[in-house]
């Protein structure tokens, strides 16, 4: 079955480099095993970054044995629902990437509150 994204065409792939996805796959596909909902494909800022580091979510530290090198502003990144729903009610919600942001999102916000953070469209992923 195909993966649909919020504009209910096929969800394109987030980024292969930082390789993101909860699969790993460059895209933020999602399953019944997926409990934190990895389905927001989202440009990081440094406003995020430290966000979720405030969170208890330290994504920019290399942590060499999970062969993750740490993320940079700019990095494409597969996001948590509930994490970019957080932000956006802080006020440092990153941009978002529709076409490879997954439909389930909607559970969780609007699509009007993805499209008021939404980047331009047409951009491959890293």
């Amino acid at each position: 079955m195909q993966a649909l994204n919020v504009l209910g065409t096929e969800l394109q792939a987030c980024s292969f480099d930082p390789l993101t996805g909860f699969f790993r796959d460059g895209c933020c596909q999602t399953d019944e095993h997926d409990q934190g909902s990895h389905v927001v494909c989202a440009r990081l800022t440094n406003n995020f970054l430290a966000f979720s580091l405030k969170r208890g979510n330290d994504l920019s530290t290399p942590r060499p044995e999970f062969r993750f090198a740490g993320l940079r502003p700019g990095d494409r990144w597969c996001l948590c629902a509930l994490r970019w729903k957080e932000a956006l009610e802080a006020g440092v919600a990153p941009p978002v990437h529709l076409e490879a942001t997954h439909a389930q999102v909607l559970r969780y916000v609007t699509l009007e509150q993805l499209q008021a953070h939404a980047l331009p469209t047409g951009k491959r992923p890293a």
